[in-house]
């Protein structure tokens, strides 16, 4: 991995640069560190000895046999001193001797800077660090889509690594089945580089099959014109051209939450924003006549996305007695960052407030927790308590009608939106089986979160 000029030691010894009468101090940006590494410093590649200083690590890595390299803080936010520098590592990777793979992170890489991009990287990130959350796969369908007109062989849009399996060091990921599917598939049809994040010497049999079905890494490495075809109401359908053939790939997505049919700004209840550690707000909500409970915390917008929260001792109310929602099953919960978790935070930490421990409800901004009502209840009460730097705003929802999204979306392509007639042969790659003929359409219904990858051929 080449790190731009990496160690302030180097500079501050003045080390010389190889093949060169110049040294560090001739050669570095000071004024360019990286945020989360701060004695890494820029190149200045406009001046000669920026461009030896590339040449001479690149040379250096070609000796040892080096076919990949990864550099990193060099793609955001794409300045000028960033530009120079990729530039110079495309130079001298390219008069190396080598062929040798050009990665660029971290993201999100500027969609403007496309065409400078597309030509001097093989792949560079589109994102941040990409974790086992489903707000960040969500994102990536955006993602992907704003990217296609710079997608050619050779130059990838890189949606990040795969959580999946065993990840940081010693847990499951936090993706269900389902949405492991629509990851694969996603990444599959879009042609996102496939770099697996998790613990290969734990591979459990579903996340082997995952990442080997020989029929999705067909999709992911010889697939062309690979676009979005239509997405309505995070229903989304995918396609790619299959060389060589008149046969398409297409993937199918039922990429709806359950809180997709939600109005927020129509909350019983929301409060201030409220930042700093310990800081709290009382709730009490009128239930009576609502179907379901919808509990969420959102960013309170002061750039900090360190927003654990706590609804402390949540509970309904009325002639039906009290009942503590830790003992309610919910219908969907979700957070920001971790799991919405009973008596525990959001990473399964001690739930404490002032150092005491509580009861209650422990997750992150952006969440939203869903429970169905049950008879006998009138009002709702909770604390809601930040745990955390950052700022947040609890709010409570009270459904009365029908807001809900089904469980299961029938998803479906017109075979005239692909360009193809007549009569077709789908084949299921994720089964690896044939369902059929069909006529004119395709449709399949899928859960929520929930994906499907199939190859179609028209018959004569």
């Amino acid at each position: 991995m080449a790190c731009r000029f990496n160690g302030a030691k180097f500079v501050e010894q003045n080390t010389p640069v190889w093949g060169t009468t110049l040294h560090a101090r001739d050669i570095v940006r000071v004024n360019s560190t990286c945020p989360w590494n701060p004695d890494m410093y820029g190149v200045d590649a406009t001046v000669p000895g920026g461009q030896a200083y590339y040449d001479s690590i690149v040379q250096l890595y070609a000796s040892w046999g080096v076919d990949y390299i990864k550099c990193d803080d060099i793609s955001r936010p794409y300045d000028a001193v960033q530009k120079a520098e990729i530039e110079a590592l495309r130079k001298a990777i390219d008069t190396c001797g080598r062929p040798i793979v050009l990665s660029l992170s971290p993201g999100a890489t500027p969609v403007k800077a496309g065409p400078h991009v597309s030509q001097h990287a093989n792949l560079w990130r589109i994102t941040d660090d990409f974790w086992d959350r489903w707000g960040l796969l969500h994102a990536m369908f955006e993602r992907l889509y704003a990217w296609e007109p710079y997608r050619r062989p050779g130059a990838w849009p890189d949606a990040d690594m795969l959580p999946l399996g065993m990840i940081e060091f010693n847990r499951p990921t936090n993706f269900t089945r389902d949405e492991q599917y629509t990851l694969m598939s996603l990444w599959a049809i879009a042609r996102s580089p496939l770099i697996f994040g998790g613990d290969m010497t734990r591979l459990d049999d579903f996340t082997l099959q995952l990442l080997t079905n020989p029929e999705m890494l067909a999709v992911n490495q010889h697939s062309a014109n690979n676009r979005q075809v239509s997405r309505e109401d995070n229903v989304i359908v995918w396609s790619a051209d299959v060389p060589e053939s008149k046969d398409k790939y297409v993937a199918l997505f039922n990429a709806q939450s359950m809180d997709d049919g939600l109005d927020l700004s129509l909350a019983d209840y929301a409060s201030p924003v409220i930042s700093g550690v310990g800081q709290s707000q009382e709730v009490a909500v009128a239930v009576d006549g609502g179907k379901q409970l919808v509990l969420f915390v959102t960013d309170g917008g002061d750039g900090f996305s360190w927003d654990h929260a706590v609804w402390v001792d949540p509970q309904l109310r009325g002639p039906a007695g009290d009942l503590n929602l830790t003992e309610l099953k919910w219908r969907y919960a979700t957070a920001g960052w971790g799991n919405v978790q009973v008596n525990r935070t959001c990473e399964s930490r001690p739930l404490l407030v002032d150092g005491k421990e509580v009861h209650g409800i422990g997750t992150h901004a952006n969440s939203t927790i869903i429970y169905d009502l049950p008879a006998g209840y009138e009002t709702f009460v909770a604390k809601g308590v930040l745990t955390a730097k950052g700022s947040v705003q609890f709010g409570v929802l009270v459904v009365k009608g029908d807001q809900s999204v089904a469980d299961v979306s029938a998803v479906s392509v017109k075979f005239q939106e692909l360009g193809l007639g007549g009569n077709v042969v789908v084949r299921d790659l994720w089964a690896r089986k044939d369902l059929g003929k069909f006529n004119g359409s395709f449709s399949r219904e899928l859960p929520l979160h929930g994906a499907g990858l199939y190859r179609m051929t028209p018959l004569p």
